[in-house]
């Protein structure tokens, strides 16, 4: 997929980690200790990707959730890219790289959504 007039939207580093495969360092991105309420959108198409009460602490340097908005918010695929089995989390909408989801999560489903920060935008609710 062409993803060249998504560059004059985004910042090269967000074009990197959305489009190239690229990731934040840990503990350095803008969300991974975020506490607000609000919702979390996909920085390039606004597609609706997490809320703030699925945001739970993991200790990995990331902002990492339950579960998505909705089953339809992000798309799996697998990713073998560094040499290990990982399940790799797109944007529903528009395909962007967001990061990977793990089966180490906290209650009720078990799993962590790990997320780049540059991949998202936050807005507060209300």
């Amino acid at each position: 997929m062409d993803h060249s007039h998504k560059k004059n939207k985004l910042s090269k580093e967000q074009y990197n980690i959305c489009f190239e495969g690229g990731t934040d360092a840990p503990f350095k991105g803008k969300y991974w200790d975020h506490k607000e309420t609000g919702t979390y959108y996909c920085v390039c198409c606004g597609n609706a990707l997490f809320h703030s009460f699925d945001k739970f602490e993991s200790h990995s340097g990331w902002p990492s959730y339950t579960k998505p908005c909705s089953p339809d918010s992000i798309k799996e695929s697998e990713d073998g890219s560094v040499g290990m089995r990982r399940i790799e989390i797109s944007c529903g909408e528009c395909g962007a790289h967001l990061g990977h989801v793990f089966p180490d999560g906290p209650p009720p489903t078990g799993l962590r959504y790990c997320i780049n920060s540059t991949s998202l935008r936050f807005e507060e609710k209300e």
